[in-house]
């Protein structure tokens, strides 16, 4: 049985990966965290995800994990340093679904994986990492002539733009045609941008509603156009997803990893 600790237990995300975990007969809540001063510090974390008392407190002290197996966070950019930090203090694997890091956060992220595994990925839903694949695929395979753009939308909350997963897909197709994403980007377009340049890839962001999460890619041509798109229903695909990565890198070596690793599929995360 594999104990897993949710970073940020009391919030939406915290509440599905809650879920997912007591819906996964191999894995088990082992420990609930939030920040000092949530409404939920003292609740069982069983009841506040909507389900039976698991006799699990969400506490607000973060050395609750080093009891765990792995580790869960999908919380807020700025507060990943100090959670990776106590994730490598405690030598446990560390998922990591937060998008949106600054180059130093990801710093952190990156020297954690010198001594722990950790697992981090731009989407970890089963269909967006089968569709980075496809991209890659499609991008490699069709030529030049096919102009790609990519869209997405998610809800009116969403403090970054574009997602972390557009970028994934972005850097997917730029890697199939074999070019850096840096060079040949253009992030949303106004005013008097000329015709398209050739060979570049657009990407553009929507925030409406409370919409969980659309991620569709355009390949464009004369006389024809593919697009694929992925359409997230629930967010409890990610929360599916993020256990099924701990349960794959507990016992792991110490390293980045992400979810095409997990999944066994060929380098397309992103």
């Amino acid at each position: 049985m594999t104990s897993i600790a949710v970073i940020g237990a009391g919030g939406r995300m915290g509440h599905f990966i809650v879920r997912a975990i007591e819906q996964t007969p191999d894995a088990t809540v082992g420990a609930a965290t939030e920040q000092t001063g949530h409404a939920t510090i003292g609740r069982d974390a069983g009841e506040v995800a909507g389900l039976d008392a698991m006799g699990v407190t969400i506490t607000d002290q973060l050395d609750a994990v080093s009891t765990t197996d792995a580790i869960i966070d999908f919380t807020f950019h700025s507060a990943v340093p100090k959670h990776v930090r106590a994730a490598q203090e405690a030598g446990k694997a560390f998922i990591l679904g937060t998008t949106g890091l600054t180059d130093e956060e990801a710093a952190s992220v990156h020297t954690a994986a010198e001594s722990i595994p950790v697992v981090w990925a731009p989407n970890m839903s089963l269909g967006m990492n089968m569709l980075f694949a496809m991209v890659r695929q499609a991008a490699a395979g069709l030529s030049d002539l096919y102009d790609i753009e990519i869209v997405e939308a998610h809800h009116r909350h969403k403090q970054d733009a574009p997602s972390g997963t557009a970028l994934g897909l972005a850097e997917n197709a730029a890697a199939g045609r074999g070019v850096s994403l840096d060079d040949v980007a253009d992030y949303g377009r106004h005013g008097m941008t000329g015709e398209r340049v050739p060979g570049r890839i657009g990407i553009h962001a929507i925030r409406a509603g409370d919409i969980v999460g659309d991620h569709s890619v355009i390949f464009a041509t004369d006389g024809e156009r593919l697009e694929l798109t992925h359409r997230a229903g629930s967010r409890s695909i990610f929360a599916v997803g993020a256990v099924k990565a701990a349960l794959w890198a507990t016992g792991k070596p110490a390293g980045l990893y992400n979810m095409q690793d997990v999944l066994g599929l060929s380098q397309a995360g992103g």
